[in-house]
């Protein structure tokens, strides 16, 4: 199997899915099988705590239990729909062709809801179908939480709730679907690299974080008011976290313990540290004094970056990915929101949104051979391309679609706390508890 076939999760599938050939003898692999086990409990590791003290510890001390209830109550949720029906819509492959664009292109079918045909013996490749499903379900579960902290402090835990559904429903699954379904998906078919996520996941989860935060508005009292991070040690903890785990999102996207991931855990760790230093340094050069917030965030910024391109770039590539995503995500974060206005809380746009359309588009350049890549890529510039026109096409989709989202619930019920219950935190107003209890 190529690279640019594992680069597409869902081609695995085929092996499988109704309509598709089933006759290709597959064994069950103890050693993939273990390690995707570890892999998917490292992901899920991801979002609870690491993403949930990593959001926890930015916000005010008020508004603490809020952001971690939200982390927490999305993995609950996400995690039934993925099984109801959310599997089904990503990865069922039922009348896709390649080079034909019908319905099945955008979105999968129905023939597996309630994981319908699933046995204890289904394999995916030569680990078992359970596990596939459980791993991609914790992909599925990461990408709304990252949203939260575009609009943290402000949004009603109701309207998230519903939000997050219509929103996995009508993008994340159509998204995850077109790029690695398969042959017939539209952006698989356009030949987008996204190994990981890069558009799936970051792209994605970063757009309609900004739309998000613009829909609801500032934080009342922003800029003006001080909104200093309350516990930056939990932030630091759970960066640590995100960075130990996201070996799960990356080595373990290459289905298999094998060269790939092996290479796949080796560009994440050296992009990721290149980036915390392009963040650290940019920062101390610009402001005078490094931070602890700013090395965490250019930590993550790394980790977004290197998604799309990790089976696919080279050390020194994902040396370069790294530092531009560390630099670049640095001056989005803060000096491109500060001229701008709007109130990315937790700098889920900057990071993520920034971040991921960085990797994606130099994975098009660093995955030829000709610069130390693994991929088949021959001509850069044709690539690029493609994967321009994958960045382009994920921004105005998920942007446009949760616009839609956002306005027809704030018709209907409300997407904003009132201005009491910001006062007084929503720890308090919608949880009635309290993080800290002196």
């Amino acid at each position: 199997m190529t690279l640019r076939q594992f680069a597409g999760l869902g081609a695995l599938l085929s092996l499988f899915t109704p309509g598709l050939a089933m006759a290709q003898e597959v064994t069950l692999n103890s050693g993939d099988t273990a390690w995707m086990l570890t892999a998917t409990a490292l992901v899920l590791f991801m979002t609870i705590p690491g993403l949930a003290l990593f959001y926890g510890g930015m916000v005010r001390s008020k508004n603490i239990l809020s952001v971690m209830m939200q982390c927490f109550a999305i993995t609950g949720l996400i995690s039934i729909i993925w099984v109801v029906y959310g599997y089904s819509l990503a990865f069922d492959t039922t009348g896709m062709e390649q080079g034909v664009v019908n319905f099945n292109s955008f979105v999968g079918g129905l023939s597996r809801v309630f994981l319908s045909g699933l046995t204890v013996d289904s394999l995916t490749s030569a680990f078992p179908e359970s596990v596939f499903i459980t791993f991609q379900m914790t992909f599925a579960i990461i990408t709304p939480a990252l949203i939260v902290g575009a609009f943290a402090e402000r949004m009603k835990f109701s309207a998230m709730l519903i939000f997050m559904v219509v929103w996995f429903t009508l993008v994340y699954a159509p998204i995850a679907h077109m790029v690695w379904s398969g042959n017939g998906g539209l952006l698989w078919d356009w030949g987008v690299l996204d190994f990981a996520g890069g558009t799936v996941v970051h792209i994605n989860a970063g757009v309609a974080g900004l739309v998000a935060c613009i829909v609801l508005g500032k934080r009342k009292g922003y800029p003006t008011t001080p909104m200093a991070p309350h516990n930056l040690g939990y932030t630091l903890v759970g960066a640590a976290m995100l960075w130990i785990g996201w070996f799960g999102f990356n080595a373990g996207s290459a289905v298999a313990a094998n060269g790939t991931a092996g290479m796949a855990m080796l560009v994440t760790q050296i992009a990721t540290a290149a980036a915390a230093l392009g963040w650290m340094f940019a920062e101390w050069l610009t402001h005078g004094k490094p931070s602890a917030l700013g090395i965490a965030s250019g930590v993550v910024a790394g980790l977004v970056a290197i998604t799309p391109a990790a089976g696919t770039v080279g050390p020194m590539g994902a040396l370069v990915i790294g530092l531009v995503a560390g630099v670049i995500c640095f001056f989005c974060a803060t000096s491109l929101k500060r001229k701008l206005g709007y109130d990315d809380s937790l700098d889920a746009f900057g990071v993520h949104g920034i971040g991921g359309i960085i990797g994606a588009l130099l994975t098009g350049v660093f995955a030829a051979p000709a610069l130390g890549g693994f991929g088949a890529v021959e001509d850069i510039a044709a690539q690029l391309f493609i994967q321009f026109k994958g960045v382009a096409f994920t921004v105005v989709y998920t942007g446009i679609v949760t616009f839609v989202i956002l306005k027809v619930l704030d018709l209907v019920i409300g997407l904003r706390v009132s201005d009491e219950t910001e006062t007084v935190g929503l720890d308090l107003a919608e949880h009635n508890e309290r993080g800290y209890n002196l």
